[in-house]
């Protein structure tokens, strides 16, 4: 029942920006916490920011002053809207939830999406 898929990733040049969504299920979307982590190809999984119910937000230090994550409660929606975007950007981005006392990118996030693809171009 829980289900998390995201979309609207692609292909930039240095400098542009997307917004990733995140549609969730009923059940996820409950959760009191998401994320959006990143992975890119031979590197380990990377967490990009997290969300709590009561609206807090935390960023990793590389996507600081760059990223937002935000959500819609009405559509069930998780966003990541990704400014000013570098090379290092590039990679499989996924949308996360978990219940958990403490949201951050530490959380042990527990559901997962499919991930969509992020490529910046130089």
């Amino acid at each position: 029942q829980v289900q998390l898929i995201e979309s609207r990733g692609g292909s930039v040049q240095t400098g542009g920006s997307l917004k990733l969504s995140c549609a969730a299920s009923e059940s996820a979307f409950r959760s009191n916490c998401m994320g959006w982590f990143r992975q890119a190809p031979g590197q380990e999984r990377e967490g990009v920011a997290s969300i709590s119910t009561d609206g807090t937000t935390k960023y990793a230090h590389s996507v600081k002053g760059r990223f937002n994550i935000s959500k819609d409660d009405a559509k069930s929606t998780l966003y990541l809207q990704m400014n000013s975007l570098k090379p290092e950007d590039t990679a499989m981005y996924y949308c996360a939830a978990v219940w958990a006392s403490t949201c951050d990118l530490t959380s042990d996030f527990g559901y997962w999406g499919q991930g969509t693809q992020v490529t910046v171009s130089s």
